[in-house]
């Protein structure tokens, strides 16, 4: 699919963040507005922080110094990001959630009262500036709560997902041990009651604050309920820290050895802010809904992403693959959407979002993986065709290199543009510029990470880098297309990009291909060296529908293969599984696959 679904109206035009802002900056076309804010970045940030509304105890003396490759980010600033989440109207929506049943809404003045209570209550337990404490519960209010809390207290969230097994907390704590976990007792999930509270302990965390969500859990000596940790007293004023502190640590989604350990600073934040009024066009009046965890960078976008710009973050308590999440998205009056493509594919295929007003919805957006053209279409649909922002980068990025606009039309499962205020190149395995390869980032640009805690940033994202116009590129691991109209596709990852036959293609290029098979719920293709040597197999990993014949699905699959890539490609092999691995950021883990497949 390769012609616009959605074109902007004049309406929309007129009505969008970014529009205002390329009036204050003088430029009469969005491209002139990228290339100043790709070319002079010093003065795009200084312009994009105020126009944020970030809040400083000292202003910086300069925004930009240093290196390309160690910039220096607001020299001479003393800021807490957290404050930033809250110069909203008290009186606006801040959260919005559902609840046992009840729709509930929690203003910006609530939310800043019950996070100071947080903040309070951290200070009293010892926790002092520098000291880390980690999450491990779902995205909900307490969660938004306690990340807040322990940002404004000078303290550093540690961000680990709720659907972590014992060792996998574990190994979070032993890479960056922790004063004090925030957890809940239990998880209930799709109609089940999962344990969260014992994975906490077992992880072997020292002191734990529980949510009692009725899950009738006794607590060990030392530990204690959150309603009992929580200050009387609301009131707090946020610890200013320097731009380069650390406020948060979030992980990689790593499926062999130890994840790499990535700090967020008070200053990476101002990147999710940056992309979510520019390229997701982020307005007061709107309620932001994202499934999504605090231990997937998304969480933490969310939150900032959101109340930054103003607007109201909307929170469902349960899985969004069931008819409830579709009933919440009307209910909470959910106005900017955002997916993995793999949900929308289960949604196409189980239909259990459909017959609902989504017509509030204005865009949706959608990063994680590689989209399919036709299951983006089907999500456009699903709001009257409104415009999907897709948006591709990383933890390390805190944000995007990639994504749209409402400017541009959109084509689904492509992207329009670079994200503002930085810049990419698109390079073949020499080192040229190419049509089709790997994409390296132009630092700087604010959100890059500048250190990991268990690794060298340097090594992981300089080393054997080309060098451009004087600057070393930064790597990243993502294989791009750029289109004849200019757009942009992902093709995965370079680390999944297989060669069959002396042909180079990508995962994602195969697994477009298979969609829409018969009786195919989703599909990870892998590719399989043989033990003796020799061109890599193609290997299909499916999902199948009941009752539907495996064989069938093989054949069908084979012929779209044949007829939409390459009539050399040959699968060599169909594995029926119940269900992809994936990781808490829902991401296929194809080298999991890759392991499972030669232990057969």
């Amino acid at each position: 699919m390769s012609e616009a679904r959605w074109v902007p109206s004049d309406e929309v035009v007129a009505a969008a963040n970014l529009t205002a802002a390329m009036r204050d900056r003088g430029c009469a076309t969005y491209g002139e507005f990228y290339e100043w804010s790709a070319q002079e970045r010093a003065e795009f940030w200084g312009f994009t922080i105020d126009r944020l509304g970030i809040v400083m105890a000292d202003r910086p003396e300069t925004i930009l110094a240093g290196t390309p490759q160690h910039p220096v980010w607001l020299r001479g600033a003393r800021l807490n990001i957290a404050e930033s989440c809250f110069h909203a109207d008290p009186g606006a929506p801040a959260v919005v959630h559902r609840r046992e049943g009840r729709l509930e809404i929690v203003t910006s003045g609530e939310l800043h009262e019950a996070a100071g209570r947080l903040a309070n209550a951290l200070v009293a337990a010892g926790v002092v500036p520098g000291d880390r404490v980690a999450i491990a519960m779902p995205m909900n209010l307490e969660s938004v709560i306690a990340y807040l809390g322990i940002v404004l207290s000078g303290a550093v969230v540690v961000s680990i997902a709720d659907s972590f097994a014992p060792a996998e907390i574990a190994t979070r704590l032993r890479i960056a041990p922790v004063e004090l976990v925030v957890t809940q007792d239990v998880i209930i999930r799709a109609g089940r009651t999962l344990p969260m509270y014992d994975k906490v302990v077992t992880a072997g965390a020292a002191r734990v604050v529980v949510l009692d969500t009725g899950g009738g859990v006794t607590l060990r000596p030392g530990d204690v309920f959150w309603r009992a940790f929580l200050a009387d007293a609301s009131e707090f004023a946020p610890v200013a820290r320097l731009p380069e502190d650390a406020m948060n640590i979030l992980f990689s989604s790593g499926t062999t050895g130890d994840p790499k350990a990535i700090p967020w600073t008070h200053a990476a934040p101002i990147k999710a802010a940056s992309d979510g009024h520019y390229h997701q066009d982020i307005q007061l009046t709107d309620r932001v809904a994202w499934p999504t965890n605090l231990g997937w960078m998304m969480g933490p976008w969310l939150i900032y992403a959101t109340l930054i710009n103003g607007a109201a973050i909307a929170l469902h308590d349960d899985v969004p693959t069931a008819e409830p999440f579709a009933q919440f998205v009307v209910e909470a009056g959910v106005t900017i959407l955002g997916v993995v493509p793999s949900l929308v594919a289960s949604w196409r295929a189980s239909g259990v979002v459909e017959g609902h007003d989504w017509s509030r919805i204005r865009l949706f957006s959608s990063t994680g993986e590689a989209a399919n053209s036709d299951d983006m279409a089907y999500l456009m649909d699903l709001a009257g065709n409104k415009p999907i922002m897709d948006y591709i980068g990383g933890t390390e990025l805190a944000g995007a290199y990639l994504t749209g606009t409402v400017l541009q039309p959109c084509v689904p499962a492509t992207f329009t543009t670079p994200t503002l205020g930085g810049a990419i190149h698109i390079l073949d395995e020499a080192g040229n510029p190419a049509r089709v390869g790997e994409v390296f980032i132009e630092p700087p640009t604010m959100g890059l990470s500048l250190e990991l805690l268990n690794r060298d940033n340097d090594e992981v994202y300089y080393s054997d880098t080309p060098v451009v116009d004087g600057v070393r590129l930064r790597r990243h691991g993502d294989r791009i297309e750029k289109l004849p109209n200019g757009r942009f596709r992902a093709q995965g990852r370079v680390d999944d990009v297989m060669n069959l036959g002396a042909i180079k293609v990508s995962s994602a290029e195969i697994e477009r291909a298979v969609a829409g098979t018969a009786g195919l719920v989703e599909a990870a293709a892998i590719a399989v060296d043989p033990p003796g040597g020799g061109p890599s197999a193609l290997v299909m990993y499916v999902v199948i529908d009941q009752g539907v014949s495996l064989q069938e699905v093989a054949i069908e699959m084979q012929q779209r293969i044949r007829t939409t890539l390459n009539p050399l490609f040959r699968i060599a092999d169909v594995v029926a599984v119940d269900r992809l691995p994936r990781t808490a950021s829902a991401k296929v883990m194809r080298r999991s696959l890759r392991t499972d497949y030669s232990e057969r």
